[in-house]
């Protein structure tokens, strides 16, 4: 592996500085976009997308951020790629990586992304793994950051299943330097060890209400994510206390903001009325998936 390569596996790969000027970048790229300026930055660069667990918005986001930078990405499912046919992730990464400029990839095990980084001579970005889910973040930060400013100094509460998306949160409590308060199921807690790397900054509430009050902003997640459907049952019923309604919403700052990083279950984690509502961002937070990882590829590939 090359040792000067960049690599984006977690928010914890990019200093706090260095996480701000990317936000910055975004902005920048998103007001370029809207004028219909051009940009053609990474012109001739290739992404790999490398596919095992399906989306939306991330093939999305990334396909047309290279096409916008002037770049082209590669979409490989398992189905089309050895990979799918058990080719070792260190071999497909070493190949990989010798004939595209970065490697993306979205798939179960964190250790799977650690692997083809450690094997790769070109950054490789996670795009979801079961433990973290960086590139989210990149977007919620953005989303807060056009509405409200830095967020350093605030109070987000993550209410729900303590989960990758949970796990990024608590990156970006440290990266950040906002206070975040957990409000889950004991049973479906953190992983202790990344909520105690933050220190401070992380405190856990049982009762949800008291998460919620006075919090800048309030966020969750699907209660089955994709590969515990056959919990669906279980989960709906552990979960039903930690939905985000009028009332919780009620709990918070007169002026905080919803964030989910979809798709979202209506009527479960969130209801209607929050999500289509006059607080929530999340279309904003979804369409900023596309600019936060274009300044991210920009960062990594120039």
């Amino acid at each position: 592996m090359n040792a000067t390569v960049r690599h984006f596996l977690t928010l914890l790969d990019l200093s706090p500085d260095e996480l701000r000027g990317l936000i910055r970048r975004a902005t920048e790229l998103k007001n370029d976009h809207r004028d219909g300026k051009l940009q053609q930055t990474l012109r001739g660069k290739v992404l790999a997308m490398v596919f095992e667990k399906s989306s939306t918005r991330t093939r999305v986001s990334f396909e047309a951020g290279m096409a916008q930078l002037g770049g082209h990405a590669l979409f490989l499912a398992p189905r089309d790629t050895q990979l799918g046919r058990g080719e070792p992730a260190e071999d497909t990464s070493r190949v990989l990586s010798r004939m595209v400029d970065a490697i993306m990839i979205r798939t179960f095990e964190h250790e799977k992304a650690q692997r083809f980084a450690e094997h790769s001579r070109v950054p490789v970005i996670n795009a979801l793994t079961d433990k973290y889910h960086p590139c989210q973040l990149l977007a919620d930060m953005q989303t807060w950051t056009e509405h409200r400013g830095d967020i350093a100094g605030g109070t987000v509460a993550w209410i729900g299943d303590g989960n990758n998306m949970c796990h990024s949160y608590i990156n970006a409590a440290r990266q950040f330097d906002f206070k975040l308060r957990i409000s889950c199921p004991d049973a479906y807690a953190p992983d202790p060890d990344i909520a105690a790397s933050a220190g401070d900054r992380v405190v856990f509430e049982s009762d949800p209400m008291q998460a919620a009050k006075d919090a800048d902003l309030i966020v969750t997640d699907v209660w089955a994510s994709m590969g515990q459907e056959e919990e669906r049952a279980e989960r709906l019923k552990d979960f039903s206390a930690y939905q985000i309604n009028d009332e919780l919403m009620s709990r918070a700052a007169s002026d905080a903001l919803f964030m989910h990083c979809m798709p979202a279950h209506r009527g479960e984690e969130v209801t209607a009325s929050v999500i289509d509502g006059p607080q929530s961002v999340v279309w904003d937070e979804a369409e900023n998936r596309l600019h936060a990882q274009k300044a991210l590829l920009e960062f990594l590939l120039i």
